[in-house]
């Protein structure tokens, strides 16, 4: 199976199917021998898909840590993710990110290959260079003439730099480059929402500005991190229940039920260390009752008192949990 459309028809695909609410997955390692937990990523997967209602996953992004996978462990994980997408009438973006430009086309052809809905490439490391913007100009336009897939960009500054709302408008105009996930400030991506118009699906992995985004800015995808699954149950789906209303145009009702996060919001930064931000969003996912599972280095576990604290943080948020999740901080341990 190969993506369902021609390389010219990848923003007119995007404009219909990239919409709704879009999370990035945390890859489960198992703990002791460090193997990816192929069955827990899959559960996960179902439940995000069926049971939350997200509408598409982002795979083995900086949250999977694909830092610390191989080359074939990344396209193992776009196998199974775009299976179980399938599987549940579901999408998918896989990230192609790597510094080295063969990797990320070596990974893109892969999820052409299989049928992936677009794939993300971000913004390379070039903290070493004054003036990017050629650079970057001839590197997605390197990378968007050797694929048919609609292609996003990501721009952080963990590259050293932000890409302007300029330059991102002008590597718009590429036919495959159908999105970006903008971490910048907010008067950035209103910028290029502005400038980029249909050229560009422009997103950003904030949850607390997305309600903001869809009413003044007329976004259509919450393009993509954890809190669609870590402030979510299969009881208590208030980011698709504002989404969806604020969607509608109920822009009064979709506030109150955003506000209504607000203690769980609290809850999940509060318990956050700094230094270790995927073993705190696994650890959540295991109190959830999802497949959290070990990070790998050169990241780190949570110590026993972070555990506790979040346990503790987790039991007063105020999500609602189906009878059979964990309720109590035993559960999880």
């Amino acid at each position: 199976m190969s993506a369902a459309y021609r390389r010219e028809d990848a923003k007119a695909h995007a404009r219909q199917h990239l919409r709704g609410i879009w999370c990035a997955a945390l890859m489960p390692f198992r703990p002791g021998d460090g193997a990816m937990d192929e069955a827990g990523f899959r559960a996960n997967l179902r439940h995000w898909f069926r049971d939350l209602e997200i509408d598409g996953v982002f795979v083995s992004g900086k949250q999977g840590e694909f830092f610390s996978m191989s080359v074939e462990e990344r396209k193992r994980s776009f196998d199974i993710a775009q299976e179980v997408a399938r599987e549940c009438g579901k999408r998918t973006i896989m990230s192609c990110s790597d510094q080295n430009l063969d990797t990320v086309l070596e990974l893109a052809a892969h999820a052409e290959a299989i049928g992936a809905d677009y794939i993300v490439v971000h913004a390379p490391v070039l903290h070493f260079v004054h003036g990017q913007d050629e650079i970057l100009w001839n590197y997605y336009r390197h990378i968007s003439e050797r694929v048919n897939i609609g292609i996003a960009m990501w721009s952080h500054p963990d590259s050293g730099y932000l890409m302007s709302p300029q330059l991102c408008a002008r590597i718009a105009k590429l036919p495959n480059i159908v999105a970006i996930k903008y971490s910048v400030p907010r008067e950035m991506y209103a910028e290029l929402t502005r400038l980029a118009g249909d050229d560009l699906i422009v997103s950003t992995a904030s949850e607390e500005e997305w309600l903001d985004n869809i009413i003044e800015l007329n976004w259509q995808v919450y393009l993509c991190s954890s809190p669609p699954y870590l402030l979510q149950t299969a009881a208590d789906k208030r980011m698709r229940q504002y989404t969806d209303l604020a969607f509608a145009g109920r822009h009064a009702e979709a506030r109150a039920v955003w506000g209504s996060l607000q203690p769980v919001r609290r809850a999940l930064k509060a318990v956050r260390p700094g230094d270790k931000p995927q073993a705190h969003g696994k650890y959540w996912q295991d109190l959830l009752g999802q497949t959290g599972g070990a990070v790998r280095y050169p990241m780190l576990e949570l110590t026993e008192e972070e555990k506790a604290a979040m346990r503790a943080a987790f039991a007063d948020c105020g999500l609602k949990r189906p009878a059979q999740a964990p309720t109590t901080a035993h559960a999880a341990e």
